[in-house]
């Protein structure tokens, strides 16, 4: 895709965020959302070298809405600045299964993810107690190489100030039994220099998150 007109859109809807700009350059983010879908398949063909639960997914349904949902927001700005997809499957209903993220925004900042975002109580007390119960597997996927060069550790986004009641505060895994969300991020900023290869790029960096991604695709539902 062309990314500096991307970038160049995405601002200037951050500056003009408002009905009328955008119907104005609709035409114009009409052929920018049908590139970000070419890289979106593009991605997942590759991801699908590496992840073989990923299965074949429509490219144009795994793009978000650039439309926000502004019914229960302070904030009654109509449209998001940035342009994002899942790398799959797009739903979102279900809690129960990590799923690959990526978007672009208008600071020219590339968000990659990979994990549960979010999950339900009986779905986080399931990763909690798979946690307890064997937190060697954890340990392990946390120690993976490629994992801790590209993301250091998980996401401590919402992270409680205590382990939750019901768990051992002196567990060797205490500080992630703390996590309410178990997914792990890293960013990369196009604007200063844009990768060659955009979606090889993509692609080995969700590769670099598939220890965290297996196991928790091992907790039993």
């Amino acid at each position: 895709m062309h990314l500096p007109s991307l970038l160049q859109f995405l601002s200037g809807l951050a500056e003009n965020n408002n009905r009328p700009w955008f119907l104005h350059n609709k035409p114009q983010y009409d052929i920018l959302k049908g590139e970000f879908e070419t890289l979106v398949a593009e991605v997942g063909v590759r991801v699908r070298k590496f992840d073989k639960e990923l299965p074949p997914f429509d490219a144009k349904k795994a793009v978000f809405r650039i439309y926000r949902d502004v019914r229960f927001s302070k904030d009654k700005l109509p449209y998001k600045t940035h342009m994002g997809a899942v790398v799959g499957l797009r739903n979102m209903n279900d809690k129960t299964r990590p799923v690959h993220y990526f978007h672009i925004d208008h600071k020219g900042t590339l968000l990659i993810a990979s994990g549960i975002y979010n999950p339900p109580p009986d779905v986080l007390k399931k990763i909690r107690d798979h946690i307890v119960a064997q937190p060697a597997l954890l340990t392990k996927a946390l120690k993976n190489p490629a994992f801790k060069k590209i993301y250091g550790d998980l996401s401590d986004e919402e992270r409680m100030s205590r382990v939750p009641k019901g768990y051992d505060k002196d567990h060797p895994q205490a500080v992630y039994l703390m996590n309410r969300n178990y997914f792990c991020e890293t960013t990369v900023d196009l604007s200063k220099r844009s990768p060659k290869d955009l979606p090889g790029k993509i692609a080995d960096t969700l590769e670099a998150a598939m220890p965290v991604v297996n196991w928790l695709r091992g907790i039993k539902a």
